[in-house]
């Protein structure tokens, strides 16, 4: 790896740093995403990747008949909800590959040709590098032409995610702090090391692609417009190789699109490891205000709503902590998680919830059900054991909503696995509608007529997004307009 040293930086270097002419910036990119032509196919890895986009469709399998439908629509983005965070490495292989021949079969029928953005966490933890690489083999494999790179890029500004100087920081209050000093770098599935991200490809894939060997996109490149540079960059790339990409502003992201966009037309063949910032601009997508009482609320509805919270990372509980500190009119409920280590535990847990919430959301009372907030390790056991525990118990949790008889006024849901767990598990989505966002990074999903609570905004809140407020203003929004 490259000998570095990651140090934390003041948030105000980002004001130092010269912007651009915008209007000029997306003038460009409409120009050439007028001729693009491609169909966009964002892999979700939990569902909080629609964070930055509206209008779109989102799927929750990736059936045969489900991407004929999906290549049919007229947009020019559809998202697949995979939430392979959540599953095993092998689980997560072993859908990945149907996915490639069920995406590639679809796409023959429709005619249509395709770029693949797996979306992932902004703070690099998930199934990197095996889901993009299992993808790659089994597309080529399929017919695909081979993949030339493979377009690293971290960048989500509505949560704090910038990257300088080929380091990945996060934003916490006024400092930026290298990924791998936070606490997302000590997740114990997906923990890492490398904040520089050349040398994080290097640690991710064993050596297999070096640091010396990772093409980087510098700032001041796209900042000076030099869309050619660019350009000439991303034709170099070869043998599946890493490209990262600095980006602090959404008009980065759109001159590098630009030079993508031109590389696409001399034959060239990339994929996305992203977060959510590249499928906003890759889509066309404009920007929307964010969503108001009254498009979250059915009016006249009298039924309390429910809040659900099972992450665990800091961020949430500092969230909880806020919200518990307010006076607006809720129940809180705790979920014990210990519940998991007895026999049927988990299950009578999840009854004495359910009739606790059903009680107050029929009163009209909103309530908070909320994972306790000791963190349950596996004793002795992997990582995949890890995360089976978490997922036995994110299930539970999930099943709090699925039982619910009574439809209440809202849902949020907060975390990725449990987020995705309530849309798909216990609300039985197929196919939503993003209808945008409730806060800067925070999803609103319609959920589809075949779902348990047809035609329901659902707030999708990820849990490393947001201010210490941010989870307060949601319910002091919804609880008191």
């Amino acid at each position: 790896m490259i000998p570095i040293k990651s140090s934390p930086l003041h948030s105000s270097v980002l004001d130092d740093i010269p912007p651009v002419d915008k209007d000029t910036v997306f003038k460009e990119l409409a120009s050439n995403l007028d001729s693009f032509g491609k169909k966009v196919v964002v892999l979700d890895d939990d569902p909080t990747g629609v964070q930055t986009v509206h209008g779109v469709s989102v799927y929750t399998d990736w059936l045969p008949e489900t991407l004929d439908e999906a290549f049919g629509e007229n947009g020019s983005m559809f998202f697949i909800l995979t939430n392979s965070r959540g599953m095993t490495t092998e689980q997560s292989a072993a859908a990945h590959i149907v996915l490639a021949r069920n995406i590639y079969g679809a796409a023959q029928r429709a005619d249509k040709e395709f770029v693949i953005v797996s979306r992932s966490d902004s703070t690099l933890r998930g199934h990197f590098p095996m889901e993009t690489e299992t993808l790659r083999e089994q597309l080529e494999a399929l017919g695909h032409p081979p993949f030339d790179g493979e377009i690293i890029y971290p960048f989500f500004m509505e949560g704090g995610r910038y990257t300088l100087e080929n380091t990945h920081y996060v934003l916490e209050g006024e400092q930026l702090t290298p990924a791998g000093q936070t606490e997302f770098a000590q997740d114990t599935t997906f923990g890492y090391n490398s904040s520089y991200l050349p040398n994080w490809c290097e640690e991710k894939t064993s050596g297999r692609y070096l640091a010396e060997g990772v093409t980087c996109v510098e700032l001041e490149d796209l900042r000076e417009r030099n869309v050619d540079v660019v350009e000439e960059q991303l034709n170099k790339v070869s043998g599946f190789g890493k490209v990262i990409v600095n980006s602090i502003d959404y008009s980065d992201v759109a001159v590098f699109v630009t030079a993508f966009l031109k590389s696409l037309k001399t034959g060239k063949h990339f994929m996305f490891r992203s977060a959510a910032a590249v499928t906003k601009v890759l889509g066309g997508i404009p920007d929307k205000a964010l969503l108001e009482r009254g498009e979250l609320i059915t009016r006249g509805d009298v039924n309390g709503g429910i809040i659900l919270i099972g992450s665990h990372v800091n961020k949430t509980t500092r969230q909880l902590e806020e919200l518990k500190n307010s006076d607006l009119r809720l129940t809180y409920i705790e979920f014990n998680v210990r519940a998991a280590l007895e026999t049927g535990g988990l299950e009578r847990e999840v009854a004495r919830i359910v009739a606790l919430t059903q009680e107050q959301i029929a009163s009209g009372r909103s309530v908070c059900v909320y994972t306790s907030r000791e963190r349950l390790d596996h004793s002795g056991g992997s990582k995949d054991d890890q995360l089976a525990l978490s997922t036995s118990i994110s299930d539970a949790v999930t099943s709090v909503i699925g039982s619910l008889e009574i439809r209440p006024g809202f849902i949020i849901a907060k975390g990725g696995i449990t987020s995705s767990d309530v849309g798909v598990k216990a609300l039985k989505v197929r196919r939503a509608t993003v209808m945008g966002q409730a806060l800067p990074g925070i999803p609103v999903w319609m959920t589809g007529a075949e779902s348990k609570f047809p035609n329901m905004p659902y707030i999708i809140f990820p849990g490393n997004v947001g201010s210490e407020f941010a989870l307060r203003d949601i319910a002091a929004m919804l609880l008191e307009g």
